[in-house]
């Protein structure tokens, strides 16, 4: 009987441990098929969006500052006739205005990143353009967002170039902004080419100070229609004075403004004149080959107004070229405009590029194209980087469509990463593309053995103590997020730690590890980003030892959003510590690229997030994210960079899927 009851019995079951293991293990591979699906539909949508040209580019959106300074621009170029301003441009400005209203938060300021608090500066800004457009100071909009500017500290609180754009029109005493000379060029060295001051600064602050020293110097105070004041955003209990960013240094910075403010009344006449030819020279060399000075918007802003100031006629084609190249980056509706700040086609063409191959969903003639214009865009003339690297060869990428000067070290990075993908139609011009701009690469490492932007070792530190350096902008330091990168691009080309150049980059990484287990990241934001980029460098480099890579992990999963993704506040910049955030598609990857690296991508966490993915993918292979998770400069200005949330969970649920 024992036997024949056994003959009827089904295969042996497996004991509960095991029936949960498979169970486990079944539920695995149903994950991995649904992102290997996931991974595909979002593909063919990438792969839809790659223009004929072989580039991708998605908009970079910011805050309303930019649609505020565009009004200022208009009322430069087109000042009032007897206190009445009516400029041709009208309807645009009506536009601008609608967008600006549009943005307005409950308490009656504008935020510097979506869901962020009110920001003075921009509310001050988005203020004061309304008040020019006709706005009265009454309205219901006006007077909420003046009781926020108020209660954020008045006009005093604002930082010095809104301060300096302000005092453009007479809306804030011009003896209380910071005076930028044009002889800025030539002091210290005696030549601007021979290095000095200027190229201390971080390349986008001189990108800026040189075409505003110019306005300063020649545009005078420009009138504000029927004699507007700002006046009742004087908070009065406050003083009026300029920013003390030192103690021990401020007091002497604030005399060397006194001088040359004296300097600019006083000063020998030759010399002012031989400093704002010299200036402009340098601005004009700089727009050639160039979508404007810098290729950024305060830039080009200031390039226009400084070639007005200089007396150049409406007709020159200098003039036109960089009206045209501002006006670019204007989107424009029926009913609104806004503004791009910069675009950004190398940098999301690499990444896509990159993101379709390692995700498993190589495109063969969409990475073909891609590389193609990638190489095209190499650049082979020296820009201002070669002041401190004068013996290495050119070579890099920008991140926009031409900026010639600019080649920066983040985006040449990712641009080797996504080549490495891609086969491009002359495959021995891409061999030499990528040895010259390896070894550019490689040789604008700084001193300290970490990588920065565009410039190697400019970290002077005192720059930080003048007056205008309240923008929190005036240097490029190295930070883990680029260093990460580039060290990730050097290895995958054959670098090791035998390399005393990848040694440095390794402990550079290393001894910046915080407390947590996280690294800054510099430019996106922020925690979540710059620990995915440093770990993903040391791993490529064989770096072995565990402990950074299992506190890395850990913290990434104490920080995990009850919905399995992970989200970060731009407000971590403020506090030097994480601030969690509702999740975003572009966050959750970079969180999950952490826990891949780490060798935890079959972690209970991963999975949640990976779910988390898939459970917000919409049907059409994207992902929404209304968050800024692009950092221009902490605390000041963010953007949302709108191909994020394309490529960075391509890439994740591939390497999942596999």
């Amino acid at each position: 009987m024992i036997v024949g009851m056994n003959a009827a019995l089904p295969f042996p079951q497996p004991s509960r441990r095991q029936q949960s293991a498979a169970q486990i293990l079944n539920q695995r591979h149903a994950l991995r098929d649904a992102a290997r699906a996931a991974s595909a539909r979002s593909a063919e949508m990438l792969v839809g969006r790659q223009d004929p040209a072989g580039y991708w580019c998605g908009e970079l959106l910011a805050d309303v500052s930019l649609e505020s300074d565009y009004i200022l621009l208009e009322l430069w170029l087109h000042p009032p006739e007897h206190g009445v301003w009516n400029p041709p441009s009208r309807r645009r400005l009506e536009k601008a205005c609608n967008r600006i209203l549009s943005q307005q938060m409950a308490d009656g300021g504008w935020w510097i990143y979506p869901n962020g608090p009110a920001d003075v500066n921009s509310t001050v800004k988005a203020y004061t353009a309304l008040r020019l457009c006709g706005y009265a100071a009454d309205a219901e909009p006006l007077r909420r967002a003046r009781n926020r500017i108020l209660a954020l500290g008045g006009l005093q609180a604002c930082n010095s170039y809104t301060k300096i754009n302000l005092s453009l029109f007479g809306l804030y005493p011009r003896k209380y902004v910071p005076t930028i000379p044009p002889e800025l060029v030539l002091l210290p060295g005696g030549s601007l080419y021979m290095g000095g001051m200027l190229y201390e600064m971080a390349s986008w602050t001189r990108a800026i100070v040189v075409p505003l020293s110019l306005v300063q110097a020649l545009g005078g105070v420009r009138p504000a229609p029927d004699g507007l004041s700002l006046d009742e955003l004087v908070h009065p209990d406050r003083k009026l004075g300029l920013p003390k960013r030192d103690r021990f240094l401020s007091p002497i910075f604030h005399q060397v403004d006194k001088f040359l403010k004296f300097w600019e009344r006083r000063g020998h006449r030759d010399a002012r004149i031989a400093a704002i030819r010299q200036a402009e020279r340098w601005m004009l060399d700089r727009c050639r080959n160039s979508d404007g000075l810098g290729a950024i918007y305060p830039a080009m802003q200031y390039t226009v107004m400084a070639m007005e100031a200089l007396g150049y006629p409406a007709d020159h084609p200098d003039f036109i070229e960089a009206r045209a190249q501002f006006d670019k980056l204007i989107t424009e509706t029926d009913t609104s405009l806004y503004f791009q700040p910069c675009c950004s086609p190398v940098w999301d063409t690499a990444y896509s590029a990159f993101c379709l191959a390692e995700s498993g969903n190589p495109n063969e003639v969409a990475l073909r194209r891609s590389a193609d214009w990638l190489m095209d865009k190499e650049i082979r003339r020296r820009g201002d980087w070669s002041i401190k690297r004068p013996h290495l060869e050119p070579s890099g990428w920008a991140f926009e469509f031409n900026n010639e000067h600019y080649p920066d070290i983040d985006d040449t990075a990712m641009v080797l990463l996504g080549l490495e993908h891609c086969q491009a139609s002359d495959p021995a011009r891409q061999r030499a593309v990528e040895a010259r701009a390896t070894a550019w690469l490689k040789g604008m490492q700084s001193r300290d053995g970490g990588f920065a932007a565009f410039d190697a070792d400019n970290d002077w530190g005192v720059l930080n103590a003048i007056p205008f350096s309240d923008h929190n902008a005036m240097l490029d330091p190295t930070c883990p997020d680029i260093t990460g990168r580039v060290l990730e691009a050097l290895c995958r080309r054959g670098a090791d730690t035998s390399d005393p150049a990848i040694h440095k980059a390794v402990q550079y990484l290393v001894d910046r590890q915080e407390k947590n287990g996280s690294w800054y990241g510099r430019w996106g934001v922020n925690y979540l980003y710059g620990t995915f980029l440093a770990l993903r460098g040391l791993h490529a480099a064989g770096f072995d030892d565990p402990n950074p890579y299992r506190r890395a992990s850990d913290w990434v999963i104490s920080e995990q959003n009850p919905d399995g993704g992970w989200g970060e506040s731009c407000l971590s910049y403020v506090t030097d510590d994480f601030v969690g955030a509702a999740s975003t598609p572009s966050q959750t990857a970079w969180a999950l690229l952490t826990l891949h690296v780490s060798g935890r991508k079959d972690s209970p966490q991963a999975e949640r997030g990976l779910r988390h993915l898939l459970d917000t993918q919409t049907a059409d292979g994207q992902w929404p994210e209304e968050l800024a998770t692009g950092t221009g400069f902490p605390n000041v200005f963010y953007m949302r960079y709108t191909m994020y949330r394309h490529y960075f969970p391509l890439w994740v649920l591939g390497l999942y899927a596999r």
